[in-house]
Order: structure tokens, then sequence, then C-alpha cells
């Protein structure tokens, strides 16, 4: 494989041939000890991209892994999560030879046809961090995951029947809300740099806003935010939420609001000024978040001091 090339695995037995594994006992659902895997003859680095679900428990990477533009070296137990058709990759240390272990679960989407959790699923926001903000686990929660992941494994190695995918589908929902607790509960023990995060976006919404050169601004989105933070827009959203009960959006219309009445209680400037100077392209689009936030237009902020 060619330096920084892509290798894209379309099914789950196209990947069991590449590490050297048997077929796997079920072609949609497989869980897969690390340690069974071959990973000589690699060049670094390697870009993965997968058309089904990874759910990855990992210890003893030898390594970085990079996701995005983010890497990360993992020293210690974490859980993260990759959706199918994202790109990530390895970097082995060329010192040192993989002595990875723990689990991963692939998942494909097939799998999931006709079942509530093939919309559900779309909607748990890790599956969607950058590899850098991954769940790390405490040894209580980690024997948790892996008790899941072996009873899923377990059922898929039963006799199948009508109520297997059932099962199973029950253990891998399971899997995902303890995930979500988990990371709730990491939000919460990461105070301190978690509330560095909220106190920069903050400072970065501040300056956005009084910065007055029309010339050149439009309205901060999630995106922009998230990359001046250096974090996910996903990750910077769900850590928001924990600590704030708001969204990264509601953090920056609230800020925009503010700033909005501000504006119209001490100056002369008019509504459709005010709308371009806080980014709107169309003074209707601010009237209409600002009744929204405030529950009286501008004109009737405005007037209310009169």
């Amino acid at each position: 494989m060619k330096s920084n090339s892509i290798h894209k695995f379309k099914t789950i037995s196209e990947y069991h041939r590449y590490r050297g594994l048997p077929q796997p006992e079920h072609p949609l659902i497989s869980l897969i000890n690390f340690e069974e895997m071959k990973y000589s003859g690699e060049e670094s680095p390697i870009s993965w991209s997968m058309d089904f679900y990874s759910i990855a428990l990992k210890r003893n990477i030898n390594g970085k892994i990079k996701y995005g533009q983010q890497k990360y070296d993992f020293d210690e137990g974490i859980l993260f999560f990759i959706a199918p058709g994202q790109i990530f990759s390895i970097e082995a240390e060329k010192s040192k030879v993989f002595q990875t272990t723990g689990w991963m679960l692939l998942v494909h989407p097939d799998f999931l046809w006709g079942t509530s959790l093939a919309q559900k699923i779309k909607k748990y926001d890790y599956f969607d961090y950058s590899i850098n903000e991954a769940l790390f686990l405490s040894e209580k929660e980690e024997t948790s995951i892996i008790n899941m992941l072996q009873n899923i494994k377990q059922e898929y190695q039963s006799n199948i029947d009508s109520f297997s995918q059932d099962l199973i589908i029950a253990q891998l929902e399971l899997l995902l809300k303890y995930a979500d607790r988990f990371y709730n509960r990491q939000f919460l023990t990461r105070k301190i740099s978690n509330h560095q995060i909220l106190t920069r976006l903050e400072a970065l919404l501040d300056t956005y806003f009084e910065h007055d050169d029309v010339t050149i601004k439009s309205l901060p989105t999630v995106n922009s935010i998230a990359e001046t933070l250096h974090v996910s827009p996903n990750y910077l959203s769900s850590m928001l939420k924990v600590l704030t009960g708001q969204s990264t959006q509601q953090h920056i219309h609230n800020k925009l609001i503010e700033k909005a009445k501000e504006k119209l209680s001490t100056t002369n400037l008019s509504i459709s000024e005010i709308a371009f100077q806080l980014g709107f392209e169309h003074s209707p689009s601010f009237s209409k978040l600002f009744k929204a936030k405030s529950g009286v237009s501008p004109l009737e902020f405005r007037n209310s001091f009169n």
C-alpha cells in the first residue's frame, strides 16, 4: 500500500481477510480480538475507511491514531466509535511492534435494517467525535463494556433463530446507552479542561461581537467555532449541553441577542444597521431571531426604553 493512501473496506469479511483472521461467523457483525490481528508489512501512515460501524476498546497501542487533523497517543484503555465512511489512520512507531490488546465490534448497517436502531444509532453524537475525544473508561466501566461485547458475540455464535437479531440489537443499544452515560460522566469529571473550553468560547464570542468591521464579518458557525477551539462540533455541543444545558448554537444566539440588546438600548443605529453589524445579510432574519429569543421585536424592545 502506498503511503498516505486510503484503504477502503466494503465488507466485514474483507477486513477479516486483510487482518489474517478467519471468516466472520456472521457476515454483518463480528467481535475481533486485537491480539489475533496481523499487522506485519504495513507501511505508515495507513488511512482507513470502512462501510460499517466500528466500536473499539483498545489498550497498549505503540503508535498514534489520527482522525481528521487530530493525533492521539493511546496509553490507557479507551473506547472510540467510527461511523461508516469516516477516515482515520494509524501511524506506527518504527522502533516498536504493535502490541494492541482489546476488542473491536464491527456492525454493518444492513444488520440494523428494519430495526429502530437503524435511525437511532445516527443520533449518538460520539460517532462524530475526533479520536482525541475518545472515552476513557474506569476499570468498572471497561468490565461492563466487555461483558456486553461478549454477550453480543455469544448470541451470534449460537444457533440463529427468530430471537437472535432482536437480542443482539438490544445488547448493542444497551452498550450505546452506557457509552452515552460514560461520556456524560467524562464531561463532568473533566470539569477543569472543559470549563477552560467554555471560557475560551465565551471570550471568542465576546471578541467576535465586539468587532465592528462589517465589511468582512458574517455570523459565526458552530463548525468555525469548534475549529478555532480545536474540538469537533458534536463534541463541543455535547459538552456544553452537559455543563450548561445549551448547545453551541444556543450559546452563539444568546451572545448575539445580548449584543443586539446593548446596541438597541445605547445607540441610534437603525435595525438594519445593527443586523448588518451582527453579521446578518438580511434584516428580517435578525428580527425573526430576536423576537423568537426575546419575545418582542427589536423595535418593540427599543421603544420600551422611551
